[in-house]
């Protein structure tokens, strides 16, 4: 399997659950939930105290989604395993085209072309906390949000469980990059806050180009191309890389 690309997709796959239309407009209320600070003054305040306190909990918040995540990725990667050490050697190959056909689906539904109502359903923040929750209230919540998302994000998520089920010498590393893709917009939205509003309104395109990638990827997992197309890229860069650096030289 290309593995190159596949880390691509799963880094992807990570970026779109957390810019999917019920995790990033709840994001704010989230973030004022942990921090127990309002939207408007993690907004105005930039003190160096409120930055501390946003990256303490935005952290530790991510910590408690990742325990979570990386756990259900270890679980799917032993049992892929062990169903291809007990059945015959296809079963590798049925389990990639499972998932080639899971992740083409998922690709629809993300572009917003499959509706699945059961996956539309969002969850919503009921009581803020007057002060922030304690180190461990917000590694809590991160546990929790995790568990509790998955009709949204769940879809993605098990794409990358069945990528890492059919391939599981690198499912481990299949779910930490996926957590690393949900993780980086999370940080970098919670020191730029206001920009959830911009990003909100190209987030349909967003999810549509990344529906489409999904989809291309799927194609190429059950066919069995994403080997050579990783080759065929790495071949590309290394190459165009080559290239420039020939003529910096000359």
């Amino acid at each position: 399997m290309g593995t190159d690309v596949t880390l691509w997709l799963a880094l992807g796959a990570g970026i779109i659950s957390f810019l999917s239309p019920c995790t990033l407009p709840l994001f704010p209320a989230y973030l004022s939930y942990i921090t127990g600070m309002s939207v408007k003054e993690m907004k105005e305040n930039r003190s160096l105290k409120v930055k501390k306190r946003l990256l303490t909990h935005s952290l530790l918040f991510l910590l408690g989604v990742s325990s979570i995540f990386i756990s259900l990725g270890i679980g799917a990667s032993y049992v892929g395993g062990a169903v291809q050490n007990i059945l015959t050697g296809s079963s590798g190959l049925l389990l990639q085209r499972l998932a080639g056909v899971f992740i083409i689906l998922m690709g629809l539904f993300v572009a917003g072309w499959l509706k699945i109502g059961w996956f539309m359903k969002t969850k919503r923040v009921q009581t803020k906390p007057k002060t922030s929750l304690s180190l461990a209230g917000t590694f809590f919540a991160g546990m929790g949000f995790a568990a509790g998302w998955t009709p949204c994000i769940g879809p993605i998520f098990a794409s990358i469980l069945l990528l890492s089920a059919s391939n599981p010498t690198q499912g481990i590393l299949y779910t930490v990059v996926y957590v690393i893709g949900f993780a980086l917009p999370f940080l970098v939205f919670s020191f730029f806050i206001g920009s959830t509003r911009v990003i909100l309104k190209y987030s349909e395109r967003i999810l549509k180009i990344g529906g489409v990638a999904m989809i291309l990827a799927g194609a190429f997992l059950y066919t069995g191309y994403m080997t050579r197309v990783s080759t065929l890229l790495l071949n590309l860069v290394q190459d165009t890389w080559l290239a420039n650096l020939g003529m910096i030289f000359l």
